[in-house]
């Protein structure tokens, strides 16, 4: 104990005997009321009040705590006795927050915040939960349990405004670095009950969980209210500092006369074993009494005793209970009774003990007859109920007095029995005394004579609680360095300033082992929380969990730390399972040792015989083997009789599942297959109790045993039971009626088929395409609503070791098959096979093998060796020698690549092929190419990927080329299309590939096509991507283009580094002169690459782990230099830009990013962008797609003139715009693909193209890159980083398409023309080189004609069946066909024009729609994304429309161009800014589309079908509704303003026809019918003959006169009477549709 002397309070009682030492300290008397205290009524509350109802006012204690806490923010501690209404008083807090998101009208905004209340046992959880549900149900506030016991779905937390958990729940959910409004974010309240646990050996949690709020609420300034309830303790103070709360105005102590009913205690120390002996004396009363017991057993074995001594001592008439109205039938209930207890009948022992006024309660028994014990306490006909300490904390039944017989407590974690804790003893005696009947209550607790002083010091609260974090300092260092919030000794440091271990080191040091002097020296502690960091950091290290380097003070996290913290694996477990050894020696290692007692050997033998399948290793004997012996009963559903056991039984199975998938992780991070394979059947073997030999179908409850057991004897396995017939199953099973059922389940069972296919892209790496299609029905019931989660790893059986792993959700929605892409390593010589296996996270049985085969594999070329860079002299500019061309260029000197390559580029006209890396200065590179064609007056055209890099390159050449050497310069894209003329008088013609393509289709009958002398093609390593193939035909035509005109042109390729250079310039004729092919690290600048993996398999989560990360590399890497992070989407330039934010809040400049005077803000303020105005504020800008173009314009210049520091931009920008930086942050490789709805990796092109933007050739001396990845994928990049990728052909896909527009244009017309265009290609040059890539089995002559000779023919077919082409019946001979030209004229896929020539029909109606209709479903629109969660989104679009869509296909690509089209001929609202850039992206087709339409309908000579397409052109083009007033089409005019044009002029308009009729011999004029329906009867048609003329004659008559002046609120100025006039006569004009018509009917009759 203490050195000092124990001060008991006055009037107390000490009586010392031979048997026993008993203290009694009397009630307390209560304290006065105060003049300024006034008790609230619940009345005057507002309208929230409303919760209370059934109570009048506040207690004494509720009212003094009132005003702070449900009339501020305040954090609060208050420390009060059990039972004096602490939960009212969170009850206070919890309405005060809902106050702040009340709106006007009394809604409730629930999404905005969230309450979380930490109670410290999962039976006071369950209690608190009931308590607020019932309370909170009037306002609508759901509350829900998150224990161990209660686990919620993501859904039902988003849907949970407050949570009750407990404090290692509450950890383990923060710990987790989740997305951004995740959970632990919107907490906007942290309750936590009985705070005085911090000095217990849960303590440490509760520290863990303030210490990260605390900082949270720091680093994101977001308010979090923390509210401690704590039983009255001494060093409250320290309590209040601990949790930031303001002594004057948060904390409130109340001691012991704050009580509602004051208690007297009595502590008895037992001198003698036999403790009972001193029990009834005192309590030998009328009033009720209840005796806690520490064991189930206990509770007769005590009852039993009592009966007998009193009695022995004639004292049973005191206990034995009045003879109430009710009685008997209380009685007739006791005599009902059927609950177990261990292996007696409880009904006799309870009919026993209730005449006498005895009862029990425990856990063991139903909960129906806790029930009526609980019912027959509180009416009073139990005088004596012994009871176990569940009931304190689960049910709140008071009595007159409490007795704690003994203080030894079976812990099952500890295997051993410890001391009752004093939470416990609080907690019981707080049960005493009834506020309603008592005066007092009293609480007697009886323990041994050595424990006497322990309790009486506890109880009377003279030791100040001390902190117990030491002994898990390191467990919890860990989860704070995988959580990302501490990242190196210092910030280590800082946290520990955030625990109560650092608030009572520094009030008791001596305590925590530090001496006076280390005090004086060091006040705040700040070396030894130096030394206590870096001592957990070096054993972490030890055990793999972190990577510690000390010279610098950084921690990095593990794979093996990560795993211990998600899963709560305690640091001295890892250290036991560090190698692979001592894994497969079993999980036992990872239990804390439960001890074997005597007692329990037998039952473990029998356990050991009846319920182990496995032998267990150790034997009973052993605590491994007892830990075993549990686990196996528990999945064999064992039955358990001891106490103990029982107890050990539940810790192992709570403990077991959560290690087990720990154990899992490790051997899948370590690679091991075999491992990773049994460690997770084991996980599911727990999880459903359920060995993995058992039948699959013992997974459904509503199989029976019987039907279940007859499955096994037959061996009737799920395969056999597929392949039968239900009533086969029924007549085996000799249940005709169960067969369908057990057919039902059979296809439910998760089933997967698998197909794989294997590309080489290099000798060492292979590309997998796996190919995964459900085989099974899917049920709600069975699989959930969301998906089956699968694992995937490729494991290779020789060297058993796992190359790639990966987990992915089978969707419900996901019908069709899913498409799993990834590369794995091959080794020379090659092995026979790999193992492709997918197994079931969930489902035991359901698992598939795939297997790849190497025998036929033909490895591709090894690739030639790069051109080197020659140590030249730097060519000055004026070697150009042409002061026109020297004009053009800032600097003197070419750099060391543009030196190399001059001389070809400019003195010859070779063909050339540049490789280099981006920021080398290729542009500069064609420009000498260039120069001398304009000033030889021929045509140059340059192709650039995407348009943003046309627009660049327009605006930089019409300054430099246009205006400096007088050279026209033309841009040519889908956005911009000029006329025939300037095309043709253009000198220099700006395009992308598309168009080009497009536009040389037909060069036959262009000349400025044939003009052409030389192409220049951009970043022509794009030839690997979805857009290569467009580059190949146009470089495959311009050469068929050459050796027809007999005129050469020269192709210029510039690119990144290439692996195959080689092949790439013989395609492009290029002989050993023009290939520059230098290597990835020749860069101006050089380059320095970080590549840092992140585990997680779920995406946001992973982004948002990378936050902190990002924040550190610009710190460390370019803490004032300017600083480019990619991200895959707009809403993660958002979320990256807040978070950094957060992080700078917490430094000493947060504003240190943004260089800008305070004259230059007002910049700021233009902004339109809510968001972007935010975060421009600390120099962090945004740059995407869906910001306003001045808003964009704005944070470019910002950042190039180093007003702001840092630019989060989606990866478009690293092709788009030249904005080099020091440091580039690629933030995460992957992004969502809407066509194949997951997350798919960046081409490799686009990576790289991220890193060129790292070094300023003109300020650095070195770029940064530091690259962001998904972990599995960390091998890879750094393969293909260093060293070039490979450049394949992607033709095969599309070649159909473009066989097509040769066809049309003439190119080819027969088979063997078809065959001897493809030899043109690129995929012609690369089929040879990597045969194995495009499933080509050898590159003999014989297998490379048979090869092409299918490929033609497929392509081919495919067109005929389009109705694209018609191969002639010597199958030989091709021609092209009508839609053949129109779908290569448009630009179009051969299926689109084929589903128009199939579905377009004559009689279609003539409103448009149904072309709609037909229109969205062209092949066009398939490529459109439908992104994460947008299905929701145009669900609730379609309701906001006119036309109805299918309800269940919101995810498809084409019902969203349905929708966004409908939204666009509405101008409705659309749901965020990428709708806008979709319905741009639909529009661009739209017209292409609807043209291609009309001509397929004119081909057919069908009328009314035309001018339909006709009228979907008009409502594409004008935005608007065919049946939409025509004046709405006018600039400024809305729906709103057509009231004001109800009194202009009506018009009559009739119309005839002046000509020769053959039965007149004069002239004659006949009227014309203005009809509007029934177009096709003949007497609505007039007949006229082909070979006369005739005249039309309109007449238009007005009918009515307007009014003189009509205004138009929002038009530029007013209308003039007759001006109005005009405009009525135009617009009526135009929405006469008879007469459009009529005249379009006539037009075209006079044409014939």
């Amino acid at each position: 104990m203490f050195a000092h002397q124990l001060l008991l309070p006055e009037g107390i009682r000490r009586e010392n005997n031979k048997m026993c030492e008993e203290v009694e300290i009397p009630p307390n008397d209560p304290m006065p009321v105060g003049f300024e205290e006034k008790p609230v009524y619940i009345s005057e509350l507002d309208e929230v009040g409303l919760v209370f109802k059934g109570m009048k006012r506040l207690n004494r204690i509720q009212s003094i705590v009132f005003e702070t806490a449900y009339n501020s923010n305040e954090n609060l501690l208050i420390c009060a006795p059990t039972g004096a209404g602490k939960t009212n008083i969170a009850m206070l807090t919890v309405l005060h927050e809902i106050r702040q998101h009340l709106q006007p009208g009394g809604v409730i905004k629930k999404d905005e915040f969230k309450i979380v209340y930490v109670a410290p046992m999962k039976a006071l959880a369950a209690e608190m939960t009931n308590y607020f549900s019932k309370r909170l149900e009037p306002l609508g506030i759901t509350v829900k349990e998150l224990t161990g016991d209660m686990q919620l779905t993501k859904g039902e937390i988003l849907r949970t405004q407050m949570l009750v958990t407990t404090p290692e729940k509450w950890d383990v959910v923060t710990r987790k670095s989740v997305g951004d409004v995740s959970l632990s974010q919107i907490v906007r309240l942290l309750i936590l009950d009985e705070v005085h646990l911090l000095h217990e050996d849960r303590g440490p949690v509760l520290e863990s969980l303030v210490a990260r709020t605390i900082r949270q609420v720091e680093s994101t300034q977001s308010m979090i209210r923390i509210l401690g309830l704590s039983a009255t303790l001494p060093n409250y103070l320290d309590v209040a500092t601990f949790l930031h709360v303001n002594p004057y105005i948060g904390l409130f102590f109340f001691d012991g006369r704050f009580r509602p009913v004051p208690l007297g205690q009595t502590f008895v120390g037992i001198k003698t074993t036999n403790k009972v002996n001193g029990l009834v004396d005192s309590h030998a009363l009328v009033l009720q009494v209840m005796v806690f017991v520490h064991a189930r057993n206990a509770t007769v074995r005590t009852a039993m005793a009592l009966i007998e001594m009193a009695k022995n001592h004639g004292e049973i008439c005191f206990f034995q209970p009045d003879q109430g109205s009710d009685y008997g039938q209380c009685e007739k209930q006791v005599r009902g009774l059927n609950g177990m207890l261990e292996a007696e009948t409880l009904q006799p022992i309870a009919s026993e003990m209730f005449p006498e006024g005895f009862g029990i309660h425990h856990a063991g028994m139903l909960r129906s007859d806790r029930s009526l014990m609980q019912s027959l306490f509180s009416k009073g006909y139990l005088k004596v109920l012994v009871c176990t300490a569940t009931l304190a904390w689960g049910v709140n039944l008071p009595a007159h007095a409490v007795i704690i017989k003994g203080t030894q407590i079976y812990d099952a974690k500890r295997g051993a029995f410890v001391d009752l804790g004093i939470l416990d003893v609080m907690q019981i005696f707080g049960r005493a005394g009834r506020p309603q009947f008592d005066k007092f209550g009293e609480g007697t607790i009886i323990t041994t004579h050595d424990k006497l002083s322990h309790y009486l010091t506890l109880l009377t609260q003279q030791n100040p609680i001390e902190s117990q974090y030491l002994s898990s300092l390191a467990d919890n260092l860990n989860a704070e360095i995988a959580l990302g919030t501490v990242t190196n000794v210092e910030e280590a440091v800082k946290w520990l300033s955030y625990t109560y271990l650092y608030v009572r080191m520094r009030a008791n040091p001596l305590a925590y082992g530090i001496n006076h002097k280390a005090c004086q020296m060091d006040p705040n502690l700040e070396l030894f929380r130096t030394e206590l960091v870096v001592e957990s950091g070096r054993r972490l290290d030890k055990a793999h969990m972190i990577r510690f380097e000390e010279r610098t003070g950084y921690f990095a996290s593990t794979d093996l730390g990560r795993t211990a913290s998600h899963f709560y694996i305690r640091y001295n477990t890892i250290e036991v399972s560090s190698t692979q050894q001592e894994l497969h020696e079993g999980e036992a290692h990872m239990e804390v040792c439960l001890q074997v007692r005597e007692e329990e050997l037998e039952e473990l033998d029998q356990m050991q015989v009846n319920f182990c399948e496995l032998l267990a290793a150790g034997g009973v004997e052993n605590s491994y083997g007892k830990v075993n012996i549990l686990l196996q009963t528990y999945i064999s559903r064992g039955d358990v009789d001891s106490f103990s056991l029982i107890s050990d039984l539940s810790y192992v199975a709570q403990n077991a599942a959560r290690i087990m998938r720990a154990l899992f992780e490790i051997a899948l991070r370590k690679r091991w297959p075999a491992m990773t394979y049994r460690l997770l059947t084991l996980c599911k073997v727990i999880d459903k109790r359920l060995w993995g030999f058992a039948h699959p179908l013992r997974q459904f409850p509503n199989l029976s045993h019987i039907v279940l057991n007859r499955l096994e004897e037959k061996k009737l396995t799920v395969d056999k039971l597929k392949e039968m017939r239900k009533d086969e199953i029924g007549h085996m099973l000799h249940h005709v009626n169960i067969g369908l059922t057990v057919k039902q389940c059979v296809h439910q069972i998760p089933s997967i088929l698998m197909e794989a296919s294997i590309q080489p892209i290099t000798r060492t790496v292979l590309r997998v395409r796996l190919m995964v299609t459900p085989d099974f029905r899917w049920n709600d019931q069975v699989h959930g609503s969301v998906g089956e989660p699968w694992w995937l790893w490729v494991e290779d059986p020789i060297n058993d070791h796992i190359y790639h792993s990966e987990y992915f959700l089978l969707q419900k929605k996901q019908v069709e098959p899913q498409h799993v892409v990834f590369t794995i390593p091959i080794f020379e010589p090659l092995p026979s096979q790999y193992y492709i296996r997918v197994v079931s996270d969930r489902w035991l049985g359901a698992e598939a093998v795939c297997i790849i085969n190497f025998q036929n594999l033909v490895l591709p070329e090894r690739h030639p060796p790069h051109t080197e860079l020659l140590d030249l002299q730097p060519l000055p500019v004026i070697a150009l020698r042409n002061p026109e061309y020297e004009s053009l260029y800032k600097f003197t000197h070419f750099n060391p690549i543009q030196t190399q390559i001059f001389h070809t580029l400019y003195h010859t006209d070779t063909n050339v092929l540049l490789g280099a890396p981006t920021g080398s200065g290729k542009t500069i590179a064609a420009e000498m190419a260039i120069v001398n064609y304009l000033l030889g007056f021929l045509q140059v055209v340059y192709i650039a990927p995407l348009k943003a890099l046309v627009r660049e390159r327009m605006e930089d050449w019409k300054i430099r080329i246009q205006e400096k050497l007088g050279k026209k310069v033309v841009e040519l894209t889908g956005d911009v299309t000029p006329d025939v003329r300037a095309i043709a008088q253009a000198d220099l013609i700006v395009t992308t590939p598309e168009k080009w393509d497009g536009v040389s289709r037909s060069w036959q009958n262009r000349s400025y096509v044939q003009k052409v002398a030389i192409l220049i093609i951009d970043e022509i390593h794009l030839l690997g991507e979805d857009r290569g193939p467009v580059l190949e035909v146009i470089v495959s035509r311009t050469n068929f283009i050459s050796s027809h005109t007999s005129k050469s042109v020269r192709v210029v390729g510039l690119s990144t580094a290439l692996a195959n250079a080689r092949d790439l310039a013989d395609w492009l004729g290029i002989k050993q002169v023009g290939l520059f092919n230098f290597r990835p690290s020749v860069r101006p600048v050089p380059l320095e690459v970080h590549i840092h993996g992140f585990p997680g398999q779920h995406y946001c989560p992973r982004m948002a782990s990378m936050n902190k990360p990002t924040f550190q590399a610009i710190r460390s890497h370019s803490p004032a230099k300017p600083v480019l992070i990619f991200v895959s989407s707009r809403r993660q330039t958002r979320l990256t830009a807040l978070d950094l934010i957060a992080y700078l809040a917490t430094e000493d400049n947060p504003k240190q990013w943004l260089h800008q005077d305070e004259r230059e803000v007002y910049i700021i303020a233009t902004v339109r962008d809510s968001n972007l105005k935010l975060t421009l504020a600390f120099g962090i800008g945004l740059h995407h797609a869906g910001l306003h173009e001045r808003d964009r314009k704005t944070v470019e210049e910002l950042f190039v003139n180093c007003k702001i520091q840092v630019l989060v931009a989606t990866s478009t920008l690293a092709w788009g715009v030249n904005f080099p930086a020091h440091l580039v942050v690629v933030k995460g490789t992957e992004y969502y693909d809407g066509k194949s709805r997951r997350y798919v990796d960046y081409p490799i092109t686009d990576v790289l193209q991220m890193m060129g933007r790292a070094g300023r050739p003109q300020f650095d001396e070195q770029g940064k890159a530091v690259i962001l990845v998904h972990d599995i994928k960390k091998d890879f990049y750094k393969k293909f980083l260093y060293e070039p990728f490979p450049v394949e052909s992607s033709l095969l896909s599309v070649l159909s398409d473009h066989l097509n527009a040769e066809i049309a244009a003439g190119t080819i017309s027969s088979k063997q023309d078809a065959m001897d265009y493809i030899t043109w290609t690129y995929f012609f040059r690369r089929l040879v080189m990597n045969p194995s890539y495009y499933s080509l089995a050898d590159t003999s002559h014989e297998s490379i004609n048979k090869y092409l000779s299918n490929l033609v023919e497929q392509s081919l077919r495919d067109l005929e069946i389009s109705h694209c082409i018609e191969i002639k019946e010597d199958e030989r001979t091709v021609e092209p066909l009508t839609y053949g030209r129109i779908a290569s004229y448009y630009y179009l896929k051969h299926q689109s024009v084929g589903m128009f020539k199939e579905r377009l029909r004559a009689e279609l109606s003539c409103s448009g729609l149904s072309f709609m209709w037909l229109s969205q479903d062209a092949e066009e629109y398939a490529e459109l994304p439908v992104r994460h969660n947008e299905d929701q989104l145009n669900s609730q679009l379609a309701q906001q429309l006119p036309l109805q869509v299918n309800p269940h296909s919101f995810d498809s690509a084409h019902t969203k161009t349905h929708l966004l089209l409908q939204a666009h001929f509405s101008r409705a609202q659309l749901p965020c800014s990428d709708y806008s850039t979709d319905t741009k992206t639909v529009l661009d087709n739209a017209i292409r589309i609807c043209q291609a339409m009309l001509d397929v309908a004119a081909n057919e000579g069908w009328l009314v079908t035309a001018i339909s397409i006709c009228n979907l052109v008009q409502m594409v083009v004008q935005g608007r509704w065919l049946h939409d007033s025509s004046l709405l089409t006018l600039p400024h005019i809305e729906q709103q303003h057509l009231h004001l044009f109800s009194h202009l002029p009506m018009l009559e308009v009739r119309m005839s026809v002046k000509g020769w009729w053959e039965e007149n011999q004069e002239q004659m004029e006949r009227p014309v019918h203005i009809v509007s329906k029934n177009l096709r009867e003949d007497r609505n048609w007039l007949d006229i003959h082909a070979d006369q003329e005739y005249v039309l004659q309109v007449c238009l008559h007005r009918m009515t006169v307007g009014q003189q002046k009509v205004s138009v609120p929002g038009a530029p100025a007013p209308l003039t009477s007759s001006a109005v006039s005009a405009e009525a006569l135009w617009t009526r004009l135009a929405s006469a549709h008879s007469l459009s018509v009529c005249m379009g009917a006539v037009t075209a009759l006079i044409q014939l």
